[in-house]
């Protein structure tokens, strides 16, 4: 586990137990198309505010990764552009690709937690998740915590199957 700040072991509990339920759910949502990413989006009072999964594929947009889709989502349930003042966290079932952290860093999001790391999405899948000079250290400067790597193998099971089952990465053609 990475973290940009001391580990808090409250924080890794309720970060594995909402990980643990994303990638179970995972599966259901690939069923019905979707990429092989969900995201959720939470307040500090543990409510849920938002949860989507990746619609690249099924909804032909090469930017409706599972954060983002999240991030609009929750945008829309509360009616601002700045997440900043609910003081939300996000969750992703894998580190979020260079995309997505610009989008975390501009919405407001105050923490960050995910499962896989890019490392392991590129070598399971294929896909480039892009180029993220020192992330976690930027996140830090600008006041959002990231905790990764945070019930990695049951992310990575969920890659695997969804790799062995034949089901599409996207990648752009070069």
């Amino acid at each position: 586990m990475i973290a940009n700040e001391p580990i808090n072991e409250e924080k890794v509990k309720r970060a594995s137990a909402i990980l643990l339920e994303l990638q179970k759910e995972l599966m259901a949502h690939v069923e019905k198309g979707s990429g092989p990413f969900l995201a959720a989006i939470y307040d500090d009072k543990g409510n849920l505010i938002a949860k989507e999964a990746n619609s690249v594929v099924n909804e032909q947009c090469s930017n409706n990764h599972a954060e983002m889709n999240t991030i609009r989502a929750a945008e829309k349930a509360l009616g601002t552009f700045d997440l900043a003042p609910r003081n939300l966290s996000l969750y992703s079932t894998a580190e979020p690709c260079i995309m997505c952290v610009g989008s975390i860093m501009w919405s407001g999001i105050r923490e960050v937690y995910y499962g896989v790391s890019s490392e392991r999405v590129e070598a399971i899948t294929g896909f480039d998740e892009g180029f993220k000079h020192n992330w976690l250290e930027e996140f830090k400067k600008r006041g959002i915590t990231v905790y990764g790597e945070v019930e990695s193998a049951a992310g990575e099971k969920v890659l695997q199957e969804y790799v062995d089952a034949g089901k599409k990465v996207y990648k752009p053609s070069r």
